[in-house]
């Protein structure tokens, strides 16, 4: 069972770049949704992807060559996180707000501890279990105090069902991506899986050049950002730090991304926090800070002669 270790500014550095940058799509899906299409922003988000990725691919020349099974799990990789996540993630956000659809979507992490446990051998040691639970109490909290509800009383059960498939292949995408960067480059596993992402979206292209003809420009630079920032260099940030860290633990660090996403919200479109919002996000915080601590180990008895 692997304990928690000390983590590299550069590792840090990467996480808080992720984490700062998928709080940021958050926001401008939802300033998009309106003009673009679920399909079609996914497409046009993965298209400026892989261009952007190809060239930090050429600057950086570690091209590897994956093995027959790491092509499957790129396949598993791109199709999940890439296709799936992104079409089901913009669709949510087109009736749930930001800081609701980034709460549902983070119950990820929970799964990606549970699947590094069983199927990646990381086990699950005592410190992340509490953070996990402390931080998920957390979005618990937050959701209540967002809400879920629409005007009329009523659960928007398509937008959260857009959701929750999200963050199922949300996580079932990061377990296909773990054995895979420990030996092929991030910048790398990430182009591919990008790739392979646009390819399995390639049905919305229509759609794309329809809408993105009478879209405003502010949301044809929002697919730009999103195809450069959150997606091209935040997925090789979280790559980078994916093949240093457990991806049970690194997957618990982006509970910040719900307070954050809320954060801005507010700023954005006017979406106030409650009280147990601001609580939620505070347990988040917390939670995150003790998945990080690590299980003393008594030291050995010397024997007495």
């Amino acid at each position: 069972m692997q304990q928690p270790s000390p983590l590299r500014p550069l590792v840090l550095i990467a996480i808080g770049f992720t984490v700062l940058a998928w709080a940021s799509a958050f926001i401008v899906i939802r300033g998009v949704a309106p003009e673009i299409g679920g399909g079609a922003l996914a497409l046009g988000r993965l298209l400026v992807g892989v261009v952007a990725l190809g060239v930090l691919v050429l600057v950086t020349r570690g091209w590897v060559r994956p093995t027959r099974r790491e092509w499957l799990l790129l396949v598993l990789y791109g199709l999940a996180w890439f296709g799936a996540y992104n079409v089901a993630l913009n669709l949510s956000e087109h009736t749930l707000d930001a800081g609701t659809t980034a709460m549902i979507v983070n119950i990820g992490p929970i799964l990606i501890a549970i699947g590094a446990g069983v199927l990646l051998g990381e086990g699950v040691p005592r410190w992340l279990a509490i953070g996990a639970g402390v931080a998920f109490s957390g979005v618990v909290l937050i959701g209540l105090g967002v809400g879920v509800l629409n005007e009329g009383g009523h659960v928007d059960v398509a937008g959260v069902l857009w959701a929750l498939l999200a963050a199922v292949t949300y996580a079932a995408g990061v377990l296909a991506q773990k054995p895979v960067v420990a030996r092929i480059p991030p910048v790398q596993v990430t182009f591919l899986g990008c790739a392979i992402g646009a390819i399995a979206c390639l049905p919305f292209a229509g759609q794309l050049i329809t809408e993105t003809a009478s879209a405003s420009p502010a949301a044809v630079w929002g697919v730009v950002y999103l195809g450069v920032v959150p997606t091209a260099l935040a997925f090789t940030t979280w790559g980078y730090a994916l093949a240093r860290v457990p991806a049970g633990q690194l997957g618990v660090s982006t509970y910040i991304v719900p307070p954050l996403a809320i954060l801005a919200g507010w700023v954005v479109f006017q979406e106030a926090p409650g009280v147990l919002a601001l609580v939620g996000g505070a347990l988040c915080l917390t939670g995150v800070a003790l998945s990080r601590r690590r299980t003393r180990v008594p030291e050995p008895v010397a024997a007495v002669e």
